[in-house]
């Protein structure tokens, strides 16, 4: 259901569209999630490790992809929020072309790249023939993965996410069947497993365009729609939607490389390490989902407000929401710290003492720091969503810095526990940009909004 959010309680409006947006984050978890408890339980800790060594670079594309696409929908929501229907179709004409472009770039580059890609990540000889295949699958289904995100972004921007929520309930088990059946009915090992996640995905996509067909005709494209002109018009509205999308992918690329560059040091320290960080980076994942949720429901907010002129419900909004994650940092940290490694042993059937205490031990450094975190998803999100692309992307960068100087050089020093400490120690720094960078955004709008009014 299409929802207005320049009008009502702001927090009342941010609550109803997190919950939905909660749930489906843990669901969109559960696509690696489900791969690994299958993969380590079926196939063991090598098999667990091949999928673990892989998954920063599939993180990686995999946020360029949402980075793109949540800067197309906020164009979208924009315009939504000015209640200009004829330029949200436009808009989606728009992101369809580009996300298609980029997606296909994205697949070209990495799939005749990955082979050295892999030996660049250190990436075990007993785990390269599993990693090889799982990734290579999931790049060269890649489109299914984007349009998904396309769509869900898209129909979150109209103020909807539980519908979102539904299909990835739905793509969820259908990804768990399938790769139950893929790895002990088929016996095809690691890469079913991978298959059976663009299997999902494409599910997800079939769904989402049932959805849009049935019941959000301000979204029905018709031939019209796609008969481009090459006109100054459509060459602003590509400038647009680019101006946000391509910093945001920037951003997330940012993170992804860091990720990487953790994982590639990590993978120099042996399977059991691996397979370790692994199970507790998918804990702390869904541990920190809470808090994720917040700052995307308070993107499409902010968005929707933006576009009306409404800013003092955009700092409003922020507050209270800013507020909400101090808490659930707090709490998160304290289930973290006394529960997380519990589950544990349910990725991997055949998991060590030795690997629960390295897992533990990662749980027990970072749960410190998810205080700075929570503040970077609700400060990135709420200047995402008024389009200001410059502070998001400094702290994505100063982000990238510390955590790979950190990650090298305390791995030197101390080992994988000095690997630990880069990721926190890169969230105090992305933190501290994002926070002045906010403050110091709403304030510049505001004046030019006092001026234009006293002109």
């Amino acid at each position: 259901m299409i929802t207005d959010m320049t009008k009502g309680s702001p927090l009342r409006h941010i609550l109803i569209f997190s919950v939905p947006l909660l749930v489906g984050n843990i669901f969109q978890q559960l696509y690696n999630i489900a791969d690994l408890v299958i993969v380590g339980r079926l196939l063991g800790v090598e098999s667990f490790a091949a999928v673990g060594a892989v998954a920063p670079l599939f993180f990686l594309i995999t946020f360029i992809i949402v980075g793109f696409t949540n800067g197309f929908a906020v164009v979208t929501g924009q315009r939504f929020g000015a209640k200009d229907y004829l330029g949200v179709r436009d808009s989606v004409v728009i992101s369809t072309i580009l996300s298609t472009i980029v997606t296909l770039f994205c697949t070209v580059l990495c799939a005749s790249l990955m082979n050295p890609i892999l030996h660049w990540l250190n990436v075990p000889d007993n785990i390269f023939h599993n990693a090889f295949w799982y990734i290579e699958i999931i790049i060269i289904g890649l489109i299914t993965n984007t349009f998904y995100n396309l769509l869900a972004s898209i129909i979150r921007a109209l103020g909807d996410s539980k519908t979102p929520l539904y299909i990835l309930i739905i793509a969820s088990v259908v990804n768990i069947v399938f790769a139950l059946i893929f790895i002990q009915v088929f016996h095809w090992g690691v890469p079913g497993s991978a298959v059976a996640v663009v299997f999902s995905q494409t599910i997800s996509v079939i769904l989402c365009l049932y959805f849009i067909k049935r019941s959000l005709p301000i979204l029905h494209l018709k031939k019209q729609d796609w008969l481009i002109k090459f006109d100054k018009k459509f060459f602003d509205s590509v400038y647009e939607h680019w101006r946000i999308g391509f910093p945001m992918a920037v951003q997330f690329s940012i993170i992804g490389i860091g990720i990487i560059i953790i994982q590639s040091v990590c993978n120099t320290f042996g399977s059991n390490v691996i397979a370790a960080v692994t199970a507790a980076l998918r804990i702390e994942q869904i541990a920190t989902m809470p808090m994720m949720s917040f700052g995307v429901a308070l993107a499409a907010y902010v968005a929707q407000n933006f576009g009306a002129r409404k800013f003092k419900r955009i700092r409003l909004g922020v507050i209270k929401t800013s507020t909400i994650n101090v808490i659930l940092s707090v709490l998160m940290a304290f289930i973290m710290r006394f529960w997380g490694t519990n589950i544990i042993s349910a990725f991997i059937g055949s998991a060590t003492k030795e690997i629960i205490d390295i897992a533990h031990s990662y749980l027990l450094i970072s749960t410190i720091f998810y205080f700075f975190l929570g503040q970077i998803f609700i400060y990135r999100n709420a200047l995402q969503g008024m389009g200001e692309t410059v502070f998001p992307l400094l702290a994505c960068i100063a982000e990238l810095l510390v955590r790979s100087f950190a990650a090298v050089y305390l791995a030197v020093k101390f080992g994988y526990i000095g690997m630990f400490y880069s990721g926190p120690i890169a969230w105090v720094s992305a933190s501290s940009i994002m926070f002045f960078g906010y403050f110091g955004s709403i304030k510049h709008i505001l004046y030019k909004v006092r001026a234009k009014l006293h002109s």
